[in-house]
C-alpha cells in the first residue's frame, strides 16, 4: 500500500464528509451541514490529505500563523486504514507545512485520547473553552 500525502489538494465538502464519516469524527463534526463544512474548509489554512490511489484515507485541517502555533482541528483516518501511521504521517506534514517553529495544539477527541502520547506527543492539563452556540 502506497499512501500519498499531499499539502496542495483541495477537497469537496462531500469529500471531507465522507472521510469523516469513515473514521470516527462524524459524531463530533457538522456532517448534516455542507454550508458549515464547507466553510470549515474554506477558512482552515493547512489542509493535508492522504490517498491510496484515488481513494481519500486521511485529512488533516488545521489553523496557523505560520510563526508560533498550529491548531490542529481535525485529524480523519479511514477506520480501514487506521493503525497504519497515517494519522502520524498526516499530523507530521501538517507541523512541516506549518513550520517548524510552531507549536501544535490540538483537542483530542475521547477515543483517541490515549493515542497521542504514544506518537510523542505531550499532554497539557491547562486548556479552556468556549463552547460554540
Amino acid at each position: 500500500m502506497d499512501i500519498v500525502y499531499k499539502s496542495d489538494a483541495s477537497i469537496t465538502a462531500d469529500q471531507f464528509i465522507d472521510i469523516l464519516k469513515r473514521s470516527t469524527l462524524d459524531e463530533r463534526r457538522p456532517v448534516n451541514n455542507p454550508e458549515r463544512i464547507q466553510k470549515m474548509l474554506d477558512h482552515g489554512n493547512v489542509l493535508v490529505t492522504a490517498w491510496d490511489g484515488d481513494k481519500l484515507v486521511g485529512v488533516s485541517r488545521a489553523l496557523t500563523d505560520f510563526s508560533f502555533c498550529c491548531y490542529l482541528s481535525d485529524l480523519a483516518v479511514d477506520r480501514e486504514y487506521q493503525k497504519k501511521g497515517i494519522g502520524k504521517k498526516l499530523i507530521e506534514v501538517t507541523h512541516n507545512t506549518s513550520g517548524p517553529a510552531t507549536s501544535l495544539i490540538l483537542l483530542a477527541a475521547p477515543a483517541a485520547a490515549l493515542y497521542y502520547p504514544k506518537i510523542g506527543m505531550e499532554q497539557f492539563t491547562d486548556c479552556f473553552i468556549i463552547r460554540r452556540k
